[in-house]
């Protein structure tokens, strides 16, 4: 994976063992608090729109039978079959 300075992740994410681990690899995280925290990091919901952009993407790859559950054992076909996937679904 490339390096990044920002690491959007959901609600799930917001523990501080994850949070730990991201800033030790020397990433910001911007995950939004949980209701129930007491501390609550600092959080942008501007920069956490942007992560509504992959999710959609991942899941229109994921209406493709063959992608979500995986036919393909080797990595180069199933690298390939989700090009195509993303191909036709953006193309149409």
């Amino acid at each position: 994976m490339p390096h990044t300075d920002i690491l959007h992740g959901d609600k799930g994410y917001d523990t501080n063992a994850v949070r730990a681990k991201i800033e030790n690899m020397g990433v910001a995280p911007n995950i939004p608090p949980k209701a129930n925290r007491v501390w609550k990091s600092c959080f942008s919901p501007a920069l956490y729109r942007k992560r509504n952009a992959i999710e959609r993407m991942f899941c229109r790859l994921k209406d493709f039978r063959r992608i979500a559950t995986r036919y393909d054992r080797s990595a180069v076909n199933f690298m390939a079959a989700v090009c195509i996937a993303a191909t036709i679904s953006y193309w149409l």
